[in-house]
């Protein structure tokens, strides 16, 4: 192989892991609404309860380093609004809940309603924007029913 043909091949896989690693950021930033809606039992999760209005569950690690960021914005988020609570449930010693959740990476937050049906799932660490936005949309469809 000549060094030009080198090059090119060399030029062609740095686009395409490049190509690639756009689309998995777009990806993860993206709310998911096409999640199955599991009703989510708190007890199981260590928690007493969820939140009157809608709960933000999220799943981090011990060695996460995005997830005291998403916590905080999480927290500060359901303090805006009445009736949201946050949970954090750490999955490092509880790979059941996991696997159970199909979690393949930290932090993943979900979405919840009243009923502590699974609406919205995140991949990585959501924008407090597409955050609010989804919470906005799960409290006017409540308000609707």
């Amino acid at each position: 192989m000549n060094l030009v043909g080198a090059l090119i091949a060399l030029a062609a896989l740095l686009a395409a892991t490049v190509a690639l690693g756009v689309f998995l950021n777009w990806r993860q930033s993206h709310a998911r609404r096409n999640v199955e809606h599991e009703v989510i039992e708190p007890h199981r999760l260590g928690a007493d309860g969820l939140g009157e209005v809608a709960t933000l569950l999220q799943f981090s690690t011990e060695l996460c380093a995005r997830c005291p960021g998403v916590h905080r914005t999480l927290s500060a988020i359901a303090d805006d609004h009445e009736g949201v609570r946050h949970l954090d449930v750490d999955l490092t010693h509880r790979p059941d809940i996991a696997k159970h959740f199909q979690v393949l990476q930290t932090p993943t937050t979900l979405v919840l309603d009243r009923n502590g049906v699974v609406q919205t799932r995140f991949g990585g660490a959501p924008g407090r924007d597409v955050l609010e936005l989804e919470l906005n949309r799960l409290i006017a469809e409540d308000a609707n029913v």
